[in-house]
Parts: C-alpha cells; sequence; structure tokens
C-alpha cells in the first residue's frame, strides 16, 4: 500500500510476476483465482495507480454512472407539488430500483467474466474492486492540506475545500487541519472498510450495493426542503449499512495506533468509546473518536457549513491547536488500518 517508517529487514521481495505465477496456479487448480487473491491484486493497483483520471475521461467511473441514474430518477419522481408522503415513497422506490440495479449489475459482470474464457479476464474484477476502494485516492486529497498549509492558509483552505462540505473561509489553521482529519477517518470507514466488507461478504453485488447506496446518501440524503422526504430513505439506509463498517474502522484505528510510534492506541480506543456517540451521525463519531484519541487532539466541534453554523460536541480531551504535521500522523495511523483492514478481508476469504 503506501510506505511508513519501518527498519529494513532481510526477507525475500514478491513481485508482481510472484504474484502471477501464485495467480495462475490458483487458476490451473480451481478454474478461477481464490476471491483472496483478487482483493489483494485490487490493494496493489489501488497502491500503486490510484484513481487514473485521466481514464475517466474516456470511460466513466462506475459511481459517475450510478449518480447519472439517481439524477435522473430524482427528476422524474421527486416532484415538488407532491406530498410529503408521496415523496417518501418516491424516494423508497429510487433506493430499490437504484440498489437492484447495483445488484443485478454486479451479478451480471460477475457472471460474464466466469463464462468468459480468456486469460487473466478475471483482472476485471480486480481492476473495479481497486476503483471501488477510494484508498490511494483520500490518502492523496489529505496530504494535499498539509503540503497545501506548509505553504499558506489560502493554499491549505483550496485544498480541504475538494474534500468537505463546510466553509474553507471560516477555517483558520488549526480549522483546516481538524477537517482534513475528521476526512480521513471518516472516509476510512465508508471509503475504505464498508467497500471491503461488503465484496467480502457478498462480492462485487455487494460492493456496488454499497457504493449505490453512499451514493444515494451522497446525492439526495440532505435535510434541506428539497430532500428531507425523497431523501429519508437513502440517508437512513446508509445509517444501516454503515454501521458495522465504521464500528471496525474505529477498531482498525486503535489497532494501528499501538503499532505506531507518537501516536496512542490506549488512548484511542478510551476516547472512542466516550465520545463516538457525541457525533451527529450515527457512524462516523466511531472513527474520528479513535483517531482524535490516537493523535491527543480534539476534533468536531463547531462549524460552518454553507453559512449554517453547526455546534458540534468535540471529541477528544487533547488539544484543540491541530496541526499540519498532526495531518501526517493521522496519515500514518489510516496506511496502517488500511493494510490491516485488507488483511483481515484476506483472512476472512482464505478461511
Amino acid at each position: 500500500m503506501f510506505l511508513i517508517d519501518a527498519p529494513v529487514i532481510d526477507a525475500p521481495v514478491i513481485g508482481a510476476q510472484d504474484l502471477l505465477v501464485l495467480v495462475s496456479y490458483s487458476d490451473l487448480v480451481l478454474g478461477a483465482p481464490e476471491p483472496y487473491l483478487i482483493l489483494i491484486l485490487a490493494f496493489l493497483i489501488d497502491a500503486i495507480v490510484g484513481d487514473p483520471y485521466w481514464i475517466y475521461r474516456r470511460i466513466p467511473h462506475p459511481v459517475a454512472i450510478v449518480g447519472e441514474l439517481i439524477g435522473c430518477l430524482e427528476k422524474r419522481l421527486n416532484k415538488p407539488n407532491a406530498t410529503e408522503r408521496a415523496k417518501y415513497f418516491s424516494g423508497i422506490l429510487a433506493v430499490v430500483l437504484v440498489v437492484a440495479s447495483a445488484v443485478i449489475f454486479g451479478w451480471l459482470i460477475g457472471y460474464g467474466l466466469r463464462a468468459i474464457s480468456i486469460d487473466w479476464i478475471w483482472m476485471v474484477e480486480a481492476v473495479l474492486v481497486a476503483v471501488l476502494v477510494a484508498n490511494r485516492d483520500l490518502f492523496d486529497h489529505v496530504r494535499h492540506v498539509a503540503v497545501g498549509l506548509d505553504a499558506d492558509l489560502s493554499a491549505g483552505r483550496n485544498a480541504v475545500a475538494h474534500i468537505v462540505g463546510r466553509d474553507p473561509e471560516t477555517l483558520d489553521e488549526a480549522g483546516v487541519a481538524r477537517a482534513a482529519i475528521e476526512s480521513v477517518a471518516e472516509n476510512f470507514s465508508d471509503g475504505v472498510v464498508a467497500p471491503v466488507l461488503y465484496y467480502v461478504l457478498f462480492g462485487l453485488p455487494g460492493i456496488l450495493a454499497y457504493k449505490a447506496v453512499n451514493t444515494l446518501d451522497s446525492m439526495v440524503g440532505h435535510r434541506n426542503e428539497r430532500y428531507r422526504s425523497f431523501g429519508w430513505a437513502a440517508a437512513r439506509l446508509d445509517d444501516v449499512v454503515n454501521l458495522p463498517a465504521s464500528r471496525l474502522a474505529g477498531g482498525l484505528i486503535v489497532l494501528a495506533a499501538y503499532f505506531l510510534p507518537g501516536v496512542y492506541g490506549s488512548d484511542a480506543a478510551v476516547t472512542m468509546r466516550r465520545d463516538a456517540r457525541k457525533h451527529r451521525s450515527p457512524n462516523a463519531g466511531w472513527p474520528e473518536a479513535a483517531m482524535a484519541g490516537a493523535l491527543s487532539v480534539a476534533l468536531a466541534g463547531p462549524r460552518v457549513y454553507e453559512s449554517c453554523h453547526v455546534e458540534d460536541h468535540w471529541m477528544g480531551s487533547g488539544r484543540q491547536d491541530v496541526r499540519p504535521q498532526d495531518i501526517r500522523r493521522a496519515l500514518r495511523v489510516y496506511v496502517l488500518a488500511g493494510i490491516l483492514c485488507a488483511a483481515l478481508g484476506v483472512l476472512i476469504l482464505a478461511i
């Protein structure tokens, strides 16, 4: 995945050719590579390539396709003059149609890949999983915030505006750094852990269905006049599917903190248990509180979204004066937690 400081040891190096030989052996014995090998390859592809935006100029990202479907359904079903009750049912219908489409699409891809007798065709599945696990992309975006703050506050604000919804002009240096750390913690849950979890449990249909639910929540799960009723089902379903992933993400952050110098695993565990439920989201508080404890900083607190002032509780009893170096410490935790997530997924699939 990503490099972290560690002593160099003499050990055999497994290269790409070795991995292909291993997968080829599995292909010969079982007719198709084991799912855990596909997951390993997906993480390697994501770590090396990330999100290749030049490809998406020619081929739409799967999430963008889901977004187009959601936008089309929202225009047709979310009638401004409809009753609130009708909007609730229209929103439920939209969720059913989008999630069912994702499940069917995932099943068809999986079935098709296993039916086509072409060498290495299964790599399409590995690439698709890599695209849907936003590990490297999140790392890069958050790292840009730290680099921006090293230059000046304006550059930091410009960088953080790409990953958070709050008004960056209201943020001082500590506010920008807090926003970046909160983003890496929360998105570790719904951008990395949850996709891996649902791929491990249900394969391609599972990971695509999860991304469909997550995209529905991002697009229509808002509490404004337009979406309060129509987006209710999407928001509630997103809360439900992220419930196990958020707790697992918090636990992985705690575990990672125990193995890294300069961060604190025991404080992460205590803070997560004490402060996770203070968050207005039923899920985001778990990884954010764990990260706050690991770094000995305070996260959340008051913030401004589109000129709306929100008084959130503080999570963590550490300092509120968060700095760019704290972002880098958070990224170290994120990298190791991501490795642990991949290892856990591989272990479950290999059993």
